[in-house]
């Protein structure tokens, strides 16, 4: 499985989580609320659909159409398709949830990852904010060394792009500083050992996010980072 087709079943099974979803509802959802995938079509959504139906991770109910969905998408039987999630599908969303590997600090990866924090345990949530601000602050330490290096050779508009680059990523770092601040706070709130403390981690309590103080914060599923 691609690194793509690996994040879009991610995001597809975290969506169906949340409800039973027609193909035409979830592929708004992941155009509007998941940047990653804007520019995206049905000929890359039901395959993925397909897939995890035969894996047993969604069944198909038959439903009525979409309100709103246009006339070329309601043709057909596929339209009137309800995807819901299977129990063995929610144990494999939540192995999912629980992976805070590489792959889930790249760029693509995560901006849906962080879409689901929501649904994420603490200990998962700062492994992630870590290792993402880790990466960055390594290709901010490349991107420094290589302006240091060529600066005498770029022209004002080059130059003025590698900085506005850099000044992204510095941007994001600080916010995931921000973030990672507010979730050792949140913890460190609670009193340890606590029963409902444990339950709360576990449902992905996020513990207040960081107050955003001037500026813009930076879209996780922003690509100029890369």
């Amino acid at each position: 499985m691609s690194r793509r087709s690996g994040i879009l079943e991610f995001a597809v099974l975290g969506l169906l989580r949340e409800s039973p979803m027609h193909g035409y509802e979830l592929r708004k959802r992941l155009n509007t609320s998941l940047g990653v995938f804007r520019a995206f079509s049905y000929g890359t959504l039901y395959p993925c659909l397909k897939a995890l139906v035969a894996n047993g991770w969604l069944i198909e109910e038959t439903g009525d159409a979409p309100e709103g969905a246009p006339a070329a998408a309601l043709t057909g039987r596929r339209a009137k398709i309800v995807y819901r999630l299977t129990a063995s599908g929610k144990e494999h969303f939540e192995e999912l949830l629980a992976h805070s590997g590489p792959d889930a600090w790249e760029d693509e990866h995560f901006g849906v990852r962080f879409a689901f924090f929501g649904q994420t345990s603490r200990d998962v949530r700062m492994r992630v904010l870590e290792g993402r601000r880790s990466r960055l602050e390594e290709r901010l330490e490349r991107m420094r060394t290589s302006l240091a290096r060529t600066r005498e050779r770029l022209d004002d508009y080059t130059l003025e792009l590698q900085r506005h680059g850099m000044e992204s990523v510095e941007r994001e770092v600080r916010w995931l500083n921000e973030l990672i601040e507010s979730e050792r706070a949140g913890r460190d709130q609670r009193a340890p050992g606590s029963a409902e403390q444990g339950k709360k981690d576990q449902s992905g309590d996020t513990g207040g996010l960081p107050r955003h103080r001037g500026g813009s914060r930076p879209d996780p599923s922003d690509d100029t980072t890369t």
